[in-house]
């Protein structure tokens, strides 16, 4: 599905798809599974390189992953009957949509996540009633770990505050899952993730430029030049 960061459209596919919806806040997502109800493909090109930016504070990652956990859930919503009614689509594929793209990787990860790391976990420490198989509590996580530090290996050595960071995460995207799904108070709240870019280095560069031009230049002679 196409994100919608650095992603070009065909108009055709836009008009075709039913144009652009202020439903939700995944506007992208929504009209990438709208044009591919429609037999749209969308093509990956590896050799070209777009450069994109993270969230410039843990404030705005906290909004932009309310919106990216709670946007996709709400949208499920509005458009799972759409979807199961559709005539022009094959079986098979409504079920990848309806189960694998939205219900499992959208929903139900979240959810998971949250229960299993931050509630089941610390009970069977806790609790000594609480028995979880070691495969389960030490082998899975193990693995879903090493799995997703094997593509960032110079970021290896934050490890361990990468599993305490997404285990906070974990709630926060699953209470705006459920926003999403009620379609609560929240739901359709958008703000703009704050990117500084070059804000900062230029910010830098101009303070620095202005204490060298206020510094007081010295004169450079030497003794037997008198």
């Amino acid at each position: 599905m196409n994100a919608g960061t650095a992603g070009i459209w065909r108009i055709a596919a836009i008009n075709e798809a039913g144009g652009w919806k202020d439903r939700t806040t995944v506007e992208d997502m929504d009209l990438a599974v709208r044009a591919s109800l429609r037999g749209w493909k969308f093509v990956y090109l590896g050799d070209l390189h777009v450069k994109s930016e993270l969230p410039s504070t843990f404030k705005a990652f906290r909004f932009q992953q309310h919106r990216w956990s709670c946007g996709p859930a709400n949208l499920f919503r509005k458009m799972v009957w759409e979807i199961i009614q559709n005539k022009k689509v094959k079986f098979w594929k409504k079920v990848y949509v309806i189960y694998s793209f939205f219900f499992v990787r959208k929903i139900i990860a979240h959810m998971v996540t949250f229960c299993f790391y931050c509630v089941v976990l610390p009970l069977t420490i806790l609790i000594p009633e609480v028995w979880v198989p070691i495969w389960g509590a030490v082998y899975i996580p193990s693995v879903i770990t090493i799995l997703n530090s094997v593509g960032t290996p110079r970021s290896i050595h934050l490890l361990f505050y990468w599993i305490l960071f997404e285990n906070v995460m974990s709630l926060h995207r699953t209470k705006a899952t459920f926003i999403g799904l009620l379609e609560a108070g929240r739901a359709n709240e958008w703000v703009v993730t704050e990117k500084l870019g070059d804000a900062v280095k230029k910010a830098a560069d101009a303070a620095k430029n202005k204490n060298n031009a206020k510094a007081p230049r010295k004169l450079k002679f030497k003794f037997t030049d008198r």
